[in-house]
């Protein structure tokens, strides 16, 4: 599953402290079963002193071969430890799709 293999991937990259892969492919106008549409909350001590474009960069590389291949769309939120205390451990919600979908 693409989904377990992102987590693999990004836990072995960032060690994170946190790490929350979501399959938000049933919001978006796609078969049911789908694994193409993501969001990833990924919170690593590796970004401190890192800025937002530098650690999606890093994120997108890790993920390139399945960018290239399987995921039509990943919404991406990084954190360090620091970070995600200051946002009470929590990440914004994904908008509706536009495109149709539930």
């Amino acid at each position: 599953m693409i989904q377990q293999l992102i987590e693999q991937k990004l836990h072995q990259a960032f060690h994170p402290l946190y790490l929350d892969v979501r399959n938000e492919s049933y919001m978006h106008n796609v078969p049911p079963g789908s694994e193409s549409h993501f969001k990833v909350v990924v919170v690593s001590e590796l970004f401190e002193g890192e800025r937002l474009i530098s650690r999606h960069r890093k994120v997108n590389g890790v993920l390139a071969d399945e960018l290239s291949n399987s995921i039509h769309a990943l919404a991406i939120h990084t954190y360090t430890p620091e970070e995600w205390s200051k946002e009470n451990e929590f990440a914004p919600a994904s908008p509706k799709c536009a495109g149709g979908g539930n």
